[in-house]
């Protein structure tokens, strides 16, 4: 895709920010505006947002927003980061 160099620059910028002692990894669907830009992509956070997808969400909407993506859904929640 076109844009994956981009998103793996996005997702490379956005690991140092995860805490190192993340306990499962979620995939997600993102979106990115003007031009539109959609992706499906996977990230690990810590424990306490493994919980529930709202909690996986509300960890990882505002580092995805740092990098000018939003967050349309958590798809699933994997086990071992």
């Amino acid at each position: 895709m076109k844009h994956t160099p981009f998103l793996v620059a996005a997702l490379v910028a956005i690991l140092p920010a995860l805490p190192a002692d993340a306990a499962c990894r979620v995939q997600y669907k993102a979106k990115m505006d003007n031009p539109l830009r959609l992706d499906f992509g996977t990230a690990d956070l810590p424990d306490a947002a493994c919980a529930s997808k709202a909690a996986a969400a509300k960890a990882l909407a505002p580092i995805l927003q740092k990098q000018g993506w939003t967050l349309l859904a958590i798809v699933a929640i994997l086990a071992g980061g």
